[in-house]
Order: C-alpha cells, then sequence, then structure tokens
C-alpha cells in the first residue's frame, strides 16, 4: 500500500509519538514524491487569508518524526518537504 492509502495510519502513529507533530502535519495534503521527498501542501483558504510561510517555523525533529511514522507503517524512507 502507498504513503497517501496509509495517511492516516501514519498520522496515528505520529500522534502516538509526539501530539505537536501531529499538529503540524494532520491537515497536509499529499501533493506528490520525488526523489525521496514527500511533498505535502499546506494550503488551505479557510485557515489563511494570506500568503504564509509555514516551511520556516517548523521544528526538523517533527519532519524527521514523520519521516519515522512513515517508515514504520509503509517500510518507505522519505523525507517530508512542502510543495510550492
Amino acid at each position: 500500500m502507498t504513503i497517501k492509502g496509509r495517511w492516516n495510519q501514519i498520522l496515528d502513529r505520529l500522534l502516538e509519538i509526539n501530539r505537536i507533530a501531529w499538529l503540524a502535519y494532520f491537515d497536509a495534503r499529499i501533493t506528490g514524491l520525488e526523489e525521496g521527498q514527500l511533498l505535502l501542501s499546506f494550503a488551505d483558504s479557510e485557515k489563511f487569508g494570506g500568503d504564509h510561510d509555514f516551511a520556516r517555523v517548523r521544528n526538523p525533529l517533527h519532519a524527521e518524526q514523520l519521516s519515522g511514522a512513515i517508515f514504520a507503517e509503509t517500510g518507505i524512507r522519505v523525507q517530508p518537504g512542502e510543495s510550492r
């Protein structure tokens, strides 16, 4: 099964590891996979009225924890990144 197909289970595992990391990623949408990087979109017109740079303030530890949760659920090693 793909990462997208197991996304809810991945997020459940991330919640067990770190609730703050889960909060950072629970509303992300998977937009692609390129060269070992899982591309995520945080665009949500209901939450942000203008431009925002979520990547600038995201904790790198949370990305590592998400990568670990993805690997634990799928056996796939990827790094999360933000699609542009």
